[in-house]
């Protein structure tokens, strides 16, 4: 991945470009808060918006792209599938749902959320049905283990192109990233500043010092420097700006090997076998 500016973008396996950076809406409220955090996003340049049908603000992020007046296509729009409609092998109406809700005809990336048991198979034929009638220009996974990987190649026609997993300094999960490059598939970062913790870690104090830039940018540049997408989220103008400054410095290979030494197998969300939603 050649990192360039907020414009860049990574190729997925299908030859689709996705921004490597967006901004995430996890918690963020449906109506005027969703709705002015992806206004000031795209103001600030981001072409990235993700969201799911789990966080309940579709219909707001929507409005939100409508209202800017940016040509549809010039925005990437992923949401995802919820645990529910897998296991009431709903895909295909939830994911009309969210079309409906974001009033669009397609999505840029339709991502299963969770890898529910015994619908993996099932659900991924139903990613692969709409990605034929081309109203999802890419499918992939999120929080996909390795074996839910391998579970899912056996049963796959379309090979998925994004994983989506929790990562940051204290989840590499460095093993997994290897796997998913190793099958054309992009990996992605949700929670990549800890839920602010990366600003409490001291060697990312040390580091802010020595760059000249905060905590939270220097992470965001470690995601994009291991090649990983990554889509921050905040609800503040100053801040959704703020993370993405991060095009006018490199960290070091040294610095970049610390950071990745900080791995301690910690998740702040759920494992991926062992969640009960």
């Amino acid at each position: 991945m050649i990192i360039s500016d907020l414009n860049g973008t990574v190729q997925l396996s299908n030859g689709v470009k996705m921004p490597y950076f967006g901004l995430g809406v996890f918690k963020t409220q449906d109506g005027i808060e969703v709705e002015n955090s992806v206004k000031w996003a795209l103001e600030a340049g981001y072409r990235h918006i993700d969201t799911a049908s789990f966080y309940q603000n579709e219909r707001g992020v929507g409005n939100a792209i409508l209202a800017s007046g940016i040509p549809r296509e010039e925005i990437f729009i992923t949401t995802k599938i919820w645990n529910d409609k897998q296991r009431s092998e709903s895909v295909m109406s939830g994911f009309e749902e969210s079309l409906e809700l974001l009033q669009t005809d397609y999505v840029d990336l339709y991502l299963v959320h969770w890898p529910v048991k015994e619908k993996i198979a099932s659900t991924w034929k139903v990613l692969e049905e709409i990605y034929r009638s081309g109203r999802a220009r890419a499918i992939g996974v999120s929080n996909y283990l390795e074996h839910h990987l391998e579970e899912l190649f056996l049963a796959a026609e379309v090979m998925p192109m994004v994983n989506q997993v929790e990562c940051h300094p204290y989840l590499v999960q460095q093993s997994l990233i290897d796997f998913c490059k190793s099958n054309s598939i992009v990996y992605q970062a949700w929670s990549p500043i800890m839920r602010g913790m990366v600003n409490e870690i001291a060697l990312f104090r040390e580091l802010s010092e020595k760059y000249h830039k905060s905590p939270v940018q220097i992470v965001l540049r470690w995601d994009l420097q291991k090649g990983i997408v990554t889509i921050p989220k905040s609800v503040q103008k100053e801040r959704i700006k703020h993370n993405a400054d991060i095009f006018d410095f490199e960290i070091t290979a040294q610095d970049m090997a610390r950071i990745d030494k900080l791995d301690r197998d910690h998740r702040f969300g759920a494992h991926p076998d062992t969640f009960d939603f």
